[in-house]
């Protein structure tokens, strides 16, 4: 595997950042994760969007655009693979330790695993801990990932893909690294960005593409909405079949099952809609 890292490819081997990198000591640093397609990155400038938002409130550089495709370029050449996942990461850079950032400049990897297709439907569970929509990092996709981490372990142990966040209100408000939606009597509805979740790419393209709302939710919407499907870059639109001990009728509903298909329409189109 060959690894972008500031300006240029590396062997995966060979590829190191400093042991003082912000990013290591002190979690300063901003990601995405994007979906590339037999070579080809799926809603790149979306992306690129959401992470210099992200680095702007961290305080970091603002990721450089034209620097990043380059590399997401040359990596994705570099790797071949029908399906993978595309990684890239900024950083605060080589720091001294402790709280001031350094001189030194952003770090800036790019990488790629491959991947397969997600299953067409999955269970999740909710999980104690909360997202809190005040807090500094609301709707950053920031490399401190840990509390995902610890709430996914927990998914895990119960048989579980995913975790599901309430906020400090008690409203439903995001997975570990999928957006959550339900649908109620027929129309769709999903958390909007106020209640502390990731404002998620594929998220933003389901609204425009199904016409979802974005509604205020109660915790316990999952215990009696119609459906529940999840997204993310990876998953796409992926229906859950089980919320913590309550069976989903069928592997995915039929207004799910129509999300699924025009999103995988619409972005079979257009890889950078």
């Amino acid at each position: 595997m060959r690894i972008w890292l500031d300006g240029g490819l590396r062997e995966a081997e060979t590829a190191r950042v400093s042991v003082l990198d912000r990013g290591l000591t002190v979690g300063d640093g901003v990601f995405e994760t994007v979906k590339a397609v037999h070579g080809r990155p799926f809603a790149l400038t979306r992306h690129l969007d959401r992470l210099t938002r992200s680095a702007r409130v961290l305080g970091l550089p603002d990721p450089d655009h034209d620097e990043i495709r380059r590399a997401c370029t040359a990596v994705l050449e570099a790797n071949p693979m029908p399906l993978g996942r595309l990684r890239i990461t900024c950083t605060g850079g080589h720091g001294p330790l402790g709280t001031g950032r350094g001189e030194h400049g952003p770090t800036l990897v790019v990488a790629v695993a491959e991947t397969t297709r997600r299953p067409d439907s999955t269970a999740a569970v909710t999980v104690p801990w909360t997202r809190n929509e005040r807090g500094a990092l609301a709707g950053v996709k920031s490399t401190s990932y840990v509390e995902n981490l610890i709430a996914l372990e927990r998914a895990r142990q119960l048989g579980a893909s995913e975790a599901l966040f309430g906020n400090t209100a008690g409203l439903l408000c995001e997975g570990t690294a999928t957006n959550v939606f339900v649908v109620l009597d027929g129309e769709i509805h999903t958390p909007p960005v106020a209640s502390g979740c990731l404002p998620g790419v594929t998220r933003a393209l389901v609204i425009e593409w199904t016409g979802a709302r974005e509604t205020d939710l109660p915790l316990d919407v999952l215990q009696r909405a119609d459906e529940v499907f999840l997204t993310s870059s990876l998953r796409d639109v992926q229906a859950l079949h089980r919320v913590d001990g309550r069976e989903l009728p069928g592997a995915e509903g039929p207004v799910t099952a129509k999300a699924m298909r025009v999103f995988d329409e619409r972005s079979g189109q257009d890889l950078d809609p």
